[in-house]
Order: C-alpha cells, then sequence, then structure tokens
C-alpha cells in the first residue's frame, strides 16, 4: 500500500493541478502493491490511471503543440506532428526494454522531484534495429504517455545538395524543442550522423555530423529527443555518447510473436489457434510484419463471415510476408 510520504504527495500534487506528478506516484504505489502480491489491485489502480490520463490528454496535447503548428519561415516544411495516443500496453517488449522504457516514462513523470537534487531526467534515446521491430512505435508510446507532441523530423527537406543549408534548418529543430516541448524522433538517423571515418567521407559531411553533435552537446530543452536507425553501424562513434540511453530492438522471440498476434487479434475469437504452428510461422519476421499478417487473416476471416480465426489462415498470411535476417530476442 501507498507510504505516507506518497499520500501526502498524492493530496499535493492534485491540490497544485500537477498532473503528471498525480500520475507518476499512484503509478509508483501500484508498482509496490503489485510487488507485495497485490496484484489485483495493482491493475486496478494502473487501469484507473491510464483511464484518466485518456480524458485528459486531449486537451493538453493541443495547447502543446501551439506555437510549433504556427511556426515562423521554413519550420513548418522541417516538421510532421501527430498526436499519439499510444499506451505502454500497445508494445511488445522484452523485459529489459521495458523495464528501460519505463524508468525513462518515470523520470520524465518526476523530472522536477529529479531538478530538486540537481538531477536531468533522462531525455535522448537511441533506438537501434531492424525495420518493424518497434522503434517508431516507442517514440508514439512516449509520447502518448507523456501527453506530448510526436514531431517527426523530414530529413528529406534537411539535408539539402546546398550542404552549408542544412546546419541552418538543425538549429531550426532545434530552436523549436526550446519553444515546444514535445517528442521529437529523428528516423533513419544516420543520414545526419554517419561515421567521420568513412572512406567515401566528405568535408561537408562531416560539418553537418558536427553541427548535430554540438546541437545535441548544447539543448537543454525539456524535450525528448529520440533517434532511430536500422543501420547503426553507420553511425559516428561521437553519437552515442550524447544519448543517455541506447536501446537494441531484435526480431521477436517465439513468445513476444505470439503476444503480438493476441494484441492485433483480441476482439476475435482466437482460443482454437494451434500456437506451435502459428509461431513457427512467425519466425524471422518482425513486430510490424506480424500485425499485418494478423490483420491480413482476419480481414479473410470478418469476409468469410466469421469471428473465428482459422489457423490455417493466419500460417498463409505469415508465410506470405518478407522476411528479416537478424538477432533474435531470447530474453522473454
Amino acid at each position: 500500500m501507498a507510504t505516507n510520504d506518497q499520500l501526502k504527495a498524492l493530496v499535493k500534487s492534485h491540490a497544485d493541478g500537477d498532473d503528471p506528478q498525480f500520475y507518476a506516484i499512484a503509478m509508483q504505489v501500484a508498482a509496490k502493491a503489485a510487488r507485495s502480491g497485490q496484484s489485483k489491485f495493482a491493475r486496478d489502480l494502473r487501469d484507473l490511471v491510464d483511464d484518466l490520463r485518456k480524458r485528459t490528454s486531449a486537451s493538453s496535447r493541443v495547447a502543446a503543440v501551439v506555437p510549433v503548428t504556427q511556426p515562423r519561415g521554413e519550420l513548418s516544411s522541417l516538421l510532421t506532428v501527430s498526436y499519439p495516443d499510444a499506451r505502454l500496453g500497445d508494445l511488445v517488449l522484452s523485459d529489459d526494454l521495458g523495464a528501460r522504457l519505463r524508468q525513462v516514462l518515470l523520470e520524465q513523470h518526476q523530472r522536477d522531484t529529479l531538478a530538486h537534487h540537481g538531477l536531468r531526467p533522462a531525455r535522448r534515446l537511441l533506438l537501434i534495429g531492424p525495420p518493424g521491430t518497434g522503434k517508431t512505435s516507442t517514440a508514439r508510446v512516449l509520447a502518448g504517455e507523456l501527453g506530448l507532441p510526436l514531431f517527426a523530423i523530414r530529413l528529406d527537406t534537411i539535408i539539402t545538395k546546398f550542404m552549408g543549408e542544412t546546419a541552418a534548418k538543425l538549429r531550426l529543430i532545434f530552436d523549436a524543442l526550446v519553444e515546444t516541448r514535445g517528442v521529437y524522433l529523428f528516423d533513419e538517423v544516420d543520414a545526419l550522423a554517419g561515421d567521420r571515418a568513412a572512406a567515401n567521407d566528405v568535408g561537408e559531411i562531416r560539418r553537418v555530423l558536427n553541427s548535430f553533435l554540438q546541437f545535441l552537446e548544447e539543448d537543454a530543452s525539456e524535450s525528448v529527443i529520440v533517434a532511430a536507425t536500422n543501420h547503426p553501424q553507420l553511425l559516428d562513434n561521437a553519437l552515442y555518447r550524447r544519448f543517455d540511453t541506447v536501446m537494441n530492438f531484435v526480431l521477436p522471440d517465439d513468445a513476444s510473436a505470439q503476444a503480438v498476434i493476441k494484441n492485433r487479434l483480441a476482439i476475435f475469437h482466437i482460443s482454437n489457434l494451434s500456437w506451435p504452428r502459428a509461431v513457427v510461422a512467425a519466425r524471422g519476421l518482425s513486430h510490424a510484419e506480424i500485425a499485418t499478417a494478423a490483420e491480413n487473416a482476419a480481414k479473410r476471416s470478418v469476409l468469410a463471415g466469421r469471428t473465428r480465426i482459422l489457423t490455417d489462415d493466419l500460417v498463409a498470411a505469415l508465410e506470405e510476408r518478407p522476411r528479416l535476417t537478424g538477432q533474435r530476442d531470447e530474453s522473454v
């Protein structure tokens, strides 16, 4: 159960109208209850917090994005904005990645508490791994859980044939980080942060990388920066030092594949499925490919007038998807 300090903090955060702090403390109470064996109470409390967040997040997201949706100059062509309502429960992650993501969220929710002790929350995440393994979805969950807009950086408009312009455009992006708190996603970041020691490197590309590294080093905003890449071997080593957390995403193991299928087919009857056949058919597929295959199997059932998913349909849909080569995650 909650400690006396937690109860006082709950009352104070409610009185101050500090919803993020209120939710963070409530989740601490739920976590403590779960560890002590009160799983039902912990689950009910988490569900209640999630419901309260959903009721209040829409208005806060709209208010937070106003300064950037009306940017000055060319900033509007450099960013696309969305307002995710994704939650942790929507992701299928290994135990390690799930714990690290929850730690980032906890630090963000309690950033004022950390600041009181001269500490800063983790706010720069580098996500690496094959396509479709959950990197972009993780950025969406961060935005949804924090009630922040998600800004995707359009590298196609930032990187031009006139390399001198790229640093100036990056400056606009990092100015926006200060003006409007949000989750800023640099997808395919290797385009900006390629290895300076590469044999085919040129001076202007090195200057772009140096500018990017400098902006990361100097950034003192409250925004969350998420950089993602499918090609970590292309990254310059100096980039890793600029990030608080490096998360390695891999292809799902059998248990994770089954969880992805169950999540996607939650509204259908799947008790009859042969899971040994399904997980074998899913091996070598990314999370996204498995979800797509499950959806295709569901469409076949709906169009055939069924609410029950047939194993043959699911296996056929999984076997149709293209395979990726990559490390299997055996930690779940």
